[in-house]
């Protein structure tokens, strides 16, 4: 599974003109704070559990079921790794206290989530989403335990609970239930479910734009230390995920797709868990902002030199 670089750059321009939509959309008003709210909401409770629900394959193969289990552990690996790194790197001789916390989760946790989906299904087409269920269960019970942890650094039942009741950890562990034991819904179910699924992508896309929209880009471009988190984040990221696949022989459909989820900029959710959790809200939207901005220039960048061979 290689990459051509020229549909992947045209993947990105489509993908680039549904982030300018949804700017516009913000600047013009057609899109309110509640609004993306809304939509955010319901892509994390319906249209993503849909999207990753119907991204195995109907019949039982031993290929797609390694691949899986492969992002599953590779998931895994890299959140720990990530987690380790983000402590020694970011520590509070460097970077304010009230953003200590926010630096880590920024470096730890990208936009697998929304950004990720589309880039990896277009890009690696059903294979590549194999790989990518694997590392999303990892990657949500890292985001939705240690993520919740890093600002309320105490570990409560609600925390558990919503692990445990996660609709995207259901989602794909219900879609590797039936596709394990080859269980075939009727097809209007699944069709259903799949054009619902569908929707992620541009919605998701909106939604990014819809944030950058509201930035205040010049003054944001002054904070050194939120510059470079974003620049760590989004050069050590791939380069650790690269290099310890590599190491460990991982197939190479889960290091690229692993090594180009990590290319991607930092989640939308450090923005809403800082607000949810009582961090540093303006800072933690900053960061995004900026680390979405740079990945423009950094993310082919990435991809070239480490997926280009």
């Amino acid at each position: 599974m290689q990459i051509e670089f020229d549909q992947f750059y045209v993947r990105l321009g489509s993908i680039g003109l549904i982030l300018l939509l949804g700017f516009f959309l913000g600047k013009f008003k057609l899109i309110t704070k509640k609004t993306n709210q809304e939509i955010t909401n319901l892509l994390l409770v319906i249209f993503m559990p849909a999207s990753l629900f119907v991204a195995f394959p109907s019949n039982y193969d031993e290929a797609s079921a390694s691949l899986f289990f492969s992002g599953l552990g590779a998931g895994f690996l890299i959140m720990t790794l990530l987690v380790i790194l983000a402590k020694i790197i970011f520590n509070k001789r460097i970077f304010k206290k009230d953003m200590t916390y926010e630096s880590q989760f920024a470096f730890i946790f990208n936009n697998a989530t929304f950004l990720g989906y589309p880039i990896v299904s277009s890009t690696f087409g059903p294979t590549g989403i194999l790989a990518y269920c694997g590392f999303i269960i990892a990657f949500n019970i890292a985001l939705f335990s240690y993520g919740i942890w890093l600002f309320e650094r105490k570990i409560t039942l609600k925390l558990i609970r919503s692990i445990i009741f996660n609709p995207n950890i259901i989602a794909v562990l219900l879609g590797m239930t039936l596709f394990l034991l080859s269980i075939h819904l009727p097809s209007f179910l699944t069709d259903a479910v799949g054009y619902i699924g569908g929707a992620t992508t541009p919605l998701s896309l909106i939604c990014i734009g819809y944030m950058l929209s509201q930035a205040a880009l010049l003054k944001v471009l002054k904070k050194w230390r939120l510059m470079l988190t974003a620049v760590i984040q989004l050069i050590l990221g791939p380069l650790t995920t690269w290099g310890v696949l590599t190491l460990l022989n991982f197939p190479p459909e889960v290091i690229q797709v692993c090594t180009l989820i990590q290319a991607l900029p930092t989640a939308t959710s450090l923005g809403l868990f800082a607000v949810k959790y009582g961090g540093n809200a303006t800072d933690s939207s900053e960061l995004v902002t900026i680390s979405t901005l740079f990945s423009v220039v950094t993310m082919p960048l990435m991809v070239m030199l480490l997926l280009g061979s």
